[in-house]
């Protein structure tokens, strides 16, 4: 799915609510990603401090994003796969956000759908 150049200033720009489902008993798990960029059709973010939320992801990749300004906000689901070696993870580790930072890996994010939350 194509990420509208409205929503992908939004992403880069905002932080976003990152929600898995927690690996032990089901339940929501929501956590604050700071350093997100969008390529192509995929969110890619930095795994900066993922511990519980990776452990979630790999049990089940289904995920749902949302963010938001002060006129409109928006919900995108998705499936996040991840990436501790490779082009993904080269990629977060150049970018000068994470300056200061060691990314462990790189969140990769296929969006399935967009819902417009207000507006």
């Amino acid at each position: 799915m194509i990420i509208p150049a409205n929503i992908k200033k939004l992403i880069e720009k905002k932080t976003v609510a990152l929600a898995t489902i927690n690996h032990d008993n089901g339940k929501p798990h929501n956590i604050a990603m700071e350093i997100n960029k969008v390529e192509a059709n995929k969110i890619i973010m930095t795994d900066n401090h993922l511990d519980k939320s990776l452990k979630n992801i790999k049990s089940n990749p289904e995920v749902s994003l949302v963010f938001w300004n002060s006129e409109c906000g928006f919900r995108i689901d998705g499936s996040a796969d991840y990436d501790s070696n490779d082009k993904w993870f080269k990629f977060v580790k150049s970018l000068k956000e994470n300056k200061g930072y060691s990314p462990k890996g790189a969140l990769i994010i296929k969006v399935n759908e967009i819902k417009a939350l207000a507006g």
